[in-house]
């Protein structure tokens, strides 16, 4: 209610304080500088807790901007969001054949599939489910609402979905980030990690390209999407080398902007 009244300018900046306060209080600080030192080994220690600070806010504000989403994708849409490679959905649309759009937690995570579906393209989304189950339903109405309306709970019937739904030309949008239990280890910044393989998969079964994108924040609410041009993988290129392309191509999004990637998840368990 407070976030409504106050708008979502004011909103995003009390999330991000809010954050940096109780952030720290929920989540293992040795396990967010454990993580960056491994990326990033050159750094100091001041740097590491600015990294850590403005991660925090990051992670606030997009909290506070779900009140919001409704208007980012309406009413404040161009004047929030900036598009760089529109040119490349519109020869997605064009040619009719679905993509694989793959990013990772960056900025406001959420607007990479409400742009795409927003711009037209018929999209699937897949997501991972909260831990929290009463959270998890209200994410769930607010996700397929107003991001994206095909929403794909990983896994293997997920799988199953996605490929029926690539069938009547549906891309696919995810997040390549997070720790799996059924990829395989590649190689993150020099050490290895469980990575999803579900890119590598389409991409052997069904030849499809992979369209990188990366989500930056700007001026508080302000945000640049860059859609990048696709990836075309040969046939015979591996799905263990098609998952480390991808990890590659991460690792310089988030040595671009590193305080706006979320840090928190033990990543390298």
């Amino acid at each position: 209610i407070i976030f409504k009244i106050i708008g979502l300018n004011n909103s995003s900046y009390l999330g991000g304080k809010l954050f940096q306060f109780i952030g720290p209080l929920f989540r293992s600080k040795k396990i967010i500088q454990t993580n960056i030192k491994k990326a990033l080994p050159n750094i100091d220690e001041a740097q590491i807790e600015n990294i850590t600070n403005k991660m925090w806010d990051n992670y606030g504000r997009v909290f506070a901007e779900y009140i919001f989403i409704k208007k980012l994708r309406n009413e404040y849409f161009s004047s929030h969001i900036t598009i760089k490679g529109q040119e490349i959905l519109k020869n997605i649309k064009k040619k009719n054949k679905p993509v694989i759009f793959i990013s990772g937690h960056f900025s406001n995570f959420e607007l990479m599939a409400m742009t795409i579906e927003k711009l037209g393209l018929k999209l699937s989304a897949i997501y991972r489910p909260l831990n929290n189950k009463f959270l998890n339903v209200l994410m769930e109405k607010i996700r397929t609402k107003h991001i994206c309306k095909f929403q794909i709970k990983k896994g293997v019937s997920g799988l199953r979905k996605i490929i029926k739904l690539n069938k009547d030309g549906f891309s696919t949008a995810l997040m390549i980030d997070q720790r799996v239990t059924e990829g395989i280890k590649s190689k993150f910044f020099n050490q290895y990690a469980f990575t999803t393989t579900i890119p590598a998969q389409l991409v052997k079964k069904y030849g499809y390209d992979v369209v990188p994108v990366f989500i930056e924040r700007f001026e508080g609410t302000k945000f640049k999407i860059t859609f990048y041009d696709p990836i075309k993988f040969t046939k015979d290129t591996s799905e263990k080398d098609i998952t480390q392309k991808l990890n590659s191509i991460l690792e310089k999004m988030i040595l671009t902007k590193p305080e706006q990637w979320i840090w928190s998840h033990n990543r390298w368990k």
